[in-house]
Formats: C-alpha cells, structure tokens, sequence
C-alpha cells in the first residue's frame, strides 16, 4: 500500500521504539517522512533503517521539551516541504517508582516530555497543517492515560493530559478539516519497557491490573505503528477525538 504517497509525516521520537516502527511505516507507504529525536546516534539507526527499506526521510535531532528547538525544526521542514500532513507525537519517557521517591524534578522531566512536548510541536506545525486536505495528528498516550496503575503516577498523569488534549484538539479544529487522534498501547517491547520493570517490593497484585488476560502477551512497536498508520488514513476519516486501545484485552 502506498496510502502516503506525496505525503509529509512528522514523527517525533523517531529514534527507537514506537517512534521508530512509525517511521518505518509511513516510509514503506510511500510517504517523505521527516523523524526527530534528542539522540542522535539512535536517530542515525532510524535513518539507515529507512533507506534500507528504499524509503525517504529527513533526520533531524531536536529536543521536544525546548520552544526554541522545536521552532528550528519545524522551520527546517517547511522551508523543504512547505507543508506537513501528518503529525505523530510518540517521544516519551516515564519510569516505574514509588510515590514517595517520585522526586519534583523527575515529575516535571516526566510531563515536559509527554505532555508539554506535544504541545509544543503541534502549536509549531499547526499553522502549516490547516490548509492540506485529510491532514491529521496523531497522539501516541497509553492505557495508563484511561486507567490508575501502581507505582507508575507521573507517566499516567502526563498520558491522561495527552489524551484529552487530544479530545479537546479534535474539537476546536473539526471545522477546520484537522483530525486528532490518540493510540493508547498496553505493554510494548521497547527500549522504554526497561524502566518499567518492578523491584521485589513492589506489590505483584497491584501490578497484575496491568497485565493482559493472556499472561506474557506482549505487543511489538510494528503493532502500534499499524494502528497509527489507520488513525492518519483516509480510511479513518470519521475517526476524530477517539482513544484507539490496542492493548491484547487488559481494559477489556
């Protein structure tokens, strides 16, 4: 399928995980992907994986946290293309810990990334979105944004921002042809999964609510990256506000 062709994504957090499967993705379907990371050595595998895969894409490192990196990037895409068409937010971080020993400056590090990253790069890009027919943003939360888990606050505060910020997107922008959407994935092998493993005190029944039904079951970035690539397609045209879960059944 090439569902992309002549189109401009924007992926942030394309450097691994998530972010990197979406930018594969977009670029087997035909798309110009433009990828931006704050690592540049990871974002230089994205590359390479990329052109591997006969794709196109302009690598760019930028820090989401930071307006003024943010700017220069957005900057730097549109004085190439002119325009972007789809918009995938999926740099994030977060780790597991108690509340107790969630110091500030982690919670602010948690949300600046998550939620105010996004914030910053769709107010860059907007302006340049509004005018592309079927343009679209998708939001990469979680199913700790629809749901409490145990030692895991900061990250499903700033997932549950992310969300409704979506929501609140899709509305004030309805009439003006821009549809926003979030996926919201369960447990996914990535680089990040790392910093969600428990420690031996951690209560393993708190834990379980977060478990998919089938014990084990986990998803792959190339899963996510499919459910996103839906959301930005004009298959998805109706698709406006909404919470895709793709979590093996554990909200079920």
């Amino acid at each position: 399928m090439e569902r992309f062709a002549n189109k401009v994504v924007f992926v942030t957090g394309a450097g691994s995980g998530i972010g990197r499967a979406t930018v594969e993705r977009f670029a087997r379907e035909g798309a110009q992907v433009v990828g931006v990371d704050v690592a540049s050595e990871r974002l230089a595998e994205t590359e390479r994986s990329v052109v591997q895969l006969g794709g196109k894409i302009l690598a760019l490192e930028g820090d989401v946290t930071s307006e003024v990196a943010v700017r220069r990037v957005v900057d730097q895409v549109v004085a190439r293309f002119t325009a972007i068409d789809v918009l995938v937010n999926a740099a994030g971080i977060g780790r597991a810990v108690r509340f107790e020993e969630l110091a500030f400056v982690e919670w602010e590090q948690i949300l600046r990334v998550n939620l105010s990253g996004p914030f910053l790069v769709t107010r860059s890009a907007l302006p340049f979105m509004l005018n592309r027919p079927g343009a679209n943003i998708v939001n990469v939360s979680s199913i700790a944004g629809l749901r409490g888990q145990a030692y895991n606050t900061a990250y499903c505060a700033s997932k549950a921002g992310l969300l409704n910020f979506t929501r609140s997107l899709a509305l004030e922008f309805a009439t003006r042809g821009l549809r926003a959407n979030c996926v919201c994935p369960g447990g996914v092998k990535t680089p990040l999964v790392k910093n969600f493993v428990p420690d031996a005190g951690m209560e393993s029944h708190l834990l379980a609510y977060a478990m998919p039904p089938v014990p084990g079951k986990w998803g792959k970035p190339e899963d996510v990256a499919a459910a996103i690539a839906f959301l930005a397609s004009d298959e998805a045209r109706m698709i406006n506000g909404a919470a895709l879960v793709v979590d093996f059944g554990v909200l079920a």
